[in-house]
């Protein structure tokens, strides 16, 4: 059965990060244990937020977002990536491949909206703290997390749905370690100048225009911050905003120089180069820039490790006593 694309139905196969075999193995255990870690920080963040009462603000509420998004985000590329480093067979079926792009696209999407909509609920709580609870209510926060994650899903349902109509005739062989859209696009027979286009204006809607959201927000903040006469206030806004900073540059930065570059300027090493930070590394230093570099967090989870040994303590007595 033929359809307008001749490859439905058939596997691709990814090259992986690195062509090395020898050191195949290694890299299994690099990334295992870069996974593992990521997905315990954030596990740990998320419950700290949950079980305390005192980060239940609207702050912490887009912060656990941000944590089960990063979750879902490095669990939908990193493992088929780890167990193809031991495998001989590095296939990803059609279906498989396209729930993979969808999945990937959508998380990016929300993760890039969900940061600018971070630097807005600090700019709103240090610029004006009189009307925080107004602009910042339980209302809004759960309708900007909506928002985020419908416009995203759509967009990259969109972007699934015509690339995976395309005609894929040339070649197998996807030279990278997930199914990306510029990765997928090489394998395309026809012209995509067009389409390329469309991925250019949606990158810079989706990415590039929260970035200058972010930054904008951050300037008048810290305009603000240092005509403060509280150092106390200056730091703890500095802090925040740096970590926030932080991660915006990591993700944003990394992830423009892939959606935004013409097909004529691409390399496919520097691609899959970039693709690990905001893969890996983003997910991975999340929960650790914001816990070891906020008091509130670091203050909580002391208390919650402390009432965990007491109690254990309380156990341990109770049965020898």
């Amino acid at each position: 059965m033929k359809t307008g694309n001749q490859s439905f139905g058939t596997d691709f196969l990814l090259v992986g990060l690195f062509q090395y075999g020898r050191i195949n193995s290694l890299l299994f255990v690099v990334i295992a244990t870069l996974f593992t870690v990521a997905l315990t920080g954030n596990i740990m963040l998320i419950h700290l937020i949950r079980l305390n009462t005192r980060l239940h603000t609207p702050m912490y509420f887009l912060l656990s977002q941000l944590s089960i998004i990063d979750l879902m985000y490095i669990s939908t590329t990193v493992p088929k990536m780890a167990v193809n480093f031991l495998s001989q067979s590095k296939t990803i079926t059609f279906l498989g491949c396209e729930i993979q792009m969808y999945v990937f696209l959508a998380l990016g999407g929300t993760e890039a909206l969900l940061l600018g909509f971070m630097s807005y609920d600090r700019y709103v709580a240090i610029c004006h703290p009189l009307h925080y609870p107004i602009l910042m209510s339980k209302k809004i926060c759960c309708l900007m997390v909506a928002c985020a994650w419908a416009s995203s899903s759509i967009s990259a349902f969109i972007h699934t749905l015509y690339v995976f109509q395309l005609p894929f005739c040339r070649s197998r062989l996807i030279n990278h370690f997930f199914c990306e859209v510029p990765a997928l696009l090489s394998l395309v027979c026809q012209d995509t100048s067009h389409y390329e286009y469309t991925v250019l204006l949606s990158g810079l809607t989706i990415l590039l225009l929260p970035f200058l959201a972010i930054l904008a927000s951050y300037a008048r903040v810290l305009i603000v911050v240092f005509q403060m006469s509280s150092g106390k206030g200056q730091a703890k806004a500095v802090s925040t905003c740096s970590c926030h900073l932080i991660v915006a540059s990591l993700s944003y930065a990394t992830a423009l120089s892939t959606y935004t570059k013409p097909h004529s300027l691409r390399s496919p090493s520097w691609d899959k180069a970039v693709a690990v930070f905001y893969t890996i590394v983003t997910p991975l230093l999340n929960p650790f820039i914001y816990s070891l570099r906020n008091k509130e967090v670091t203050g909580a989870m002391r208390r919650l490790l402390g009432s965990w040994i007491c109690c254990r303590k309380y156990d341990f007595r109770f049965l020898y006593s």
